[in-house]
C-alpha cells in the first residue's frame, strides 16, 4: 500500500458534488444501510454551494483520484459558549484504507476549526461499526456516554411541525 505522502486534502467545489454523493454511497454500504441515502448530487449542489451552505466538505486526493472524504459543519455547544465542528460524514475509498487518509482529514478538519477559533468536534458513529469506533478512539475521542442521539424524521416530523403550525 502506498504511504499517505502522496494525499492532498482541499475542500469540495460545486463539480465535486458527484464524487460526494459517491462517498456517501460507499459509506451507506460500508454500514449496510444504502437504502437510507434519499439525497441527490443536485441536494448536496444545493445545500453545500449556495449562498446559504449547510455544509463543507474536505476532499483527499490521490493519484488524480478521490480517496476519501469528510463531510462536516458548524456547530453550537450551549454549554462551552462556543462553537465547534459536527463531522457528518467521513469515508475513505476501500482501495486507499490503511493509509492514513481519515487521519489526514481529521486533522485538517481539527485544524480548520481551530484556525476559526472553535473549540471541539462531535460526531456519531453507527453503533455496529466497531472499526470506526476504535479509529476515533486512537485519535482521541471519548464516548460520551451521558449523550444520546435522538432523531425525529418522516411522518413524525411533518406531524410535528404541522402542530406548531396549527397553534398559531
Amino acid at each position: 500500500m502506498k504511504p499517505s505522502a502522496d494525499v492532498t486534502i482541499r475542500f469540495a467545489e460545486a463539480g465535486d458534488v458527484d464524487e460526494i454523493h459517491r462517498g456517501l454511497l460507499t459509506l451507506a454500504t460500508h454500514v449496510g444501510d444504502v437504502r437510507k441515502i434519499k439525497s441527490t448530487p443536485a441536494d448536496l449542489l444545493a445545500h453545500g454551494f449556495g449562498d446559504d451552505r449547510a455544509f463543507e466538505c474536505l476532499l483527499a486526493e490521490s493519484g488524480g483520484e478521490i480517496a476519501g472524504m469528510c463531510l462536516f459543519f458548524r456547530s453550537f455547544s450551549t454549554w462551552f459558549g462556543r462553537p465547534g465542528l459536527y463531522v457528518q460524514d467521513l469515508v475513505v475509498d476501500d482501495a486507499h484504507r490503511g493509509r492514513g487518509i481519515g487521519e489526514k482529514l481529521m486533522r485538517r478538519a481539527a485544524a480548520i476549526a481551530k484556525s476559526r477559533g472553535w473549540i471541539y468536534i462531535r460526531l456519531a458513529v453507527d453503533h455496529e461499526n466497531h472499526t470506526a469506533m476504535a479509529f476515533y478512539e486512537r485519535l482521541g475521542f471519548i464516548h460520551r456516554y451521558d449523550d444520546l442521539i435522538y432523531g425525529l424524521y418522516g411522518e413524525a416530523f411533518d406531524a410535528l411541525a404541522r402542530e406548531e403550525g396549527e397553534t398559531r
